[in-house]
């Protein structure tokens, strides 16, 4: 039998750092935001042990699920140095129902995972407010999530986040690039900005080369440089779902890591000799790309390799139905610029225009 002393007080969870009670708050917090996102498919409530979603009114001949997971990565330094956490549950969705989406899948629900040093009920509520509001957006049920306080192996102010989306689509329907041929156009729609990946190089760029105050006002940036690398991760779905039922959209391509270089050759059929030529000029650059590339010394290649350059989603379409698409997208004041063409080459990817014609 295991014996203590008489004067010792007994340990609970929370002397191992575990607040249940905050926990519980958290739950309480965030309920509202959750239900907002709820779709008619989705069964039960918050709290149970599994989210439950029926597809049985899809009304699809083929129906398939597409799953897609992602994480916020490094940016999450900048939102816990400017203790700013309303933007990155966006990016956190933003990056698995975008992925979701290329293969022509509509969002039907996500989950999120969030990790914490010390549990405040007011700030996990407002990163998953921002999952929330960003599900709602996207059209998709925010299903359920979990938050796991993980006293000494998260510093007090850390946290993690990440989570998993899952879309549907008719197997009719499905993207897969085996349709591209040379002479498909590229439609390109904006970034908002960095996005969520490439932080690694930022934060060596802003904080080792240059020592820059993430609060400090930039001109260029008619914001601070914080608010600007917080800028959260654009939604795709909108824009692009419409396309997508009402066109023949053959590949699409979600920008992140990797940026252009490693991003388009995905979505090329294997056994055919295809690549893409993109004239750089034919949208409009963002400042933020402009000054990192002067404070950091990067090169041009280098920097259509890691960020998106301010193009976060191309679709790839008959030449014959580019204008209805680009059509489209006005009618519903969507942003979109032709970037490129498909053409048979043994090079994936050759960029044109700007720096590279010197």
């Amino acid at each position: 039998m295991l014996s203590k002393s008489t004067n010792d007080k007994g340990l609970t969870y929370a002397d191992a750092g575990v607040d249940i009670d905050a926990g519980n708050k958290a739950v309480e917090l965030m309920k509202d935001s959750v239900k907002a996102t709820y779709r008619p498919e989705v069964l039960g409530d918050l709290g149970g042990f599994g989210g439950l979603f029926s597809l049985c009114e899809s009304g699809l001949q083929h129906p398939i699920l597409v799953s897609g997971t992602d994480g916020v990565g490094t940016k999450l330094r900048l939102a816990i140095m400017m203790n700013k956490h309303d933007t990155v549950g966006q990016d956190c969705v933003a990056m698995s129902i975008n992925d979701v989406l290329v293969q022509g899948a509509e969002p039907l629900f996500f989950l999120d995972y969030i990790a914490v040093g010390k549990l405040d009920p007011i700030q996990v509520a407002t990163i998953v407010k921002g999952v929330a509001h960003a599900c709602e957006e996207s059209g998709c049920a925010l299903l359920g999530g979990e938050t796991a306080e993980m006293a000494g192996f998260y510093a007090k102010d850390d946290y993690d986040l990440a989570g998993f989306g899952v879309g549907i689509v008719d197997r009719s329907k499905l993207i897969t690039g085996e349709k591209l041929t040379a002479g498909d156009v590229l439609i390109g729609l904006p970034s908002t900005g960095i996005h969520s990946n490439g932080f690694s190089l930022v934060r060596k760029i802003v904080f080792e080369r240059q020592k820059l105050d993430l609060q400090e006002y930039m001109e260029e940036l008619h914001m601070s440089l914080g608010e600007c690398l917080l800028t959260p991760t654009r939604l795709y779905p909108k824009p692009c779902l419409p396309i997508i039922r009402n066109f023949d959209v053959k590949g699409m391509v979600h920008i992140t890591g990797g940026g252009f270089y490693e991003n388009i050759p995905r979505v090329f059929p294997k056994g055919k000799k295809l690549g893409v030529e993109i004239d750089v000029t034919a949208w409009p650059q963002l400042p933020i790309f402009e000054l990192l590339q002067k404070w950091g010394g990067v090169d041009d290649r280098e920097m259509y390799r890691t960020f998106n350059m301010g193009i976060g989603m191309i679709m790839m379409v008959a030449k014959e139905e580019a204008d209805a698409v680009m059509a489209d997208l006005a009618k519903r004041n969507e942003k979109a610029y032709y970037i490129g063409t498909v053409v048979e080459s043994d090079v994936p990817v050759t960029l044109r225009g700007g720096a590279f014609d010197d």
